[in-house]
């Protein structure tokens, strides 16, 4: 079965095109790495499996038509936290927000063992009653990435995981995704600027508004994808002689 199958998807934002034509079809159990230009689109994408905004195309998930698929399927981490860090909250609540998908004004006892199972397994237990405002941003990370594992979501969405952790962080942060992937066979999607996270990834979306090449790393990171979505090497071709290609 195919996890996602994305046919014809296009946003346009009032004069801008974000997406146009975006088409493919990524298999049950896939560890998916998008990268591309700032500006490419990766966000949206993600947005629009998510149905956060509005789109013209046709998107299923695993077999179904998105307005029919549970939203338990999904775990989502944004790239940007859209939250006060002065409301006097805990992290254990924010996890809990993944299950209850409101916030817990009083979490009951099966709510918080989940969330701290959560926690549990990203490393960061020992952050559940620690406030949100006091969290460093490595920190809010595993928690927010607990929140998205807290429902054990069958299709699991990144937006840029490791954005403000260490290189320690992001090899743990990378450890628990494939030990949560093994264990549950779920389907990843990951924005990342980190090639040797896209080289390890069973498959590559390189896009720039549209798809420009997608598959197995050898067959997508190309000299030719990377001129063509980023319109010269420059830094893409670094990261690529670092992804041990030259």
């Amino acid at each position: 079965m195919w996890a996602l199958e994305v046919q014809d998807l296009a946003v346009r934002f009032g004069e801008f095109q974000a997406l146009e034509g975006v088409s493919l079809r990524v298999p049950e159990g896939a560890f998916v790495a998008i990268v591309g230009p700032n500006g490419a689109g990766k966000s949206t994408l993600l947005k629009a499996v998510l149905g956060l905004v509005p789109f013209r195309g046709e998107v299923r998930v695993f077999g179904r038509p998105l307005g029919e698929a549970d939203p338990m399927w999904f775990g989502y981490v944004p790239q940007i936290k859209t939250f006060d860090r002065t409301f006097p909250a805990l992290a254990v609540e924010l996890v809990a927000t993944g299950l209850m998908r409101r916030w817990p004004f009083r979490l009951s006892r099966e709510a918080r063992e989940k969330a701290l199972a959560a926690l549990e397994r990203v490393g960061a237990l020992a952050l559940a009653d620690r406030p949100l405002g006091r969290l460093s941003g490595g920190q809010l990370q595993r928690v927010y990435l607990a929140r998205a594992l807290i429902r054990r979501p069958r299709l699991l969405l990144l937006d840029e995981p490791a954005t403000g952790v260490d290189r320690v962080g992001e090899v743990d942060l990378y450890r628990y995704l494939e030990a949560y992937q093994e264990e549950a066979g779920a389907t990843v999607l990951m924005i990342t600027h980190d090639w040797e996270a896209a080289h390890h990834a069973s498959h590559v979306l390189v896009m720039n508004r549209k798809v420009v090449g997608f598959g197995p790393p050898e067959r997508a990171l190309t000299e030719e994808c990377l001129r063509q979505a980023f319109g010269h090497l420059g830094h893409a071709h670094e990261l690529y002689v670092g992804g041990s290609r030259a």
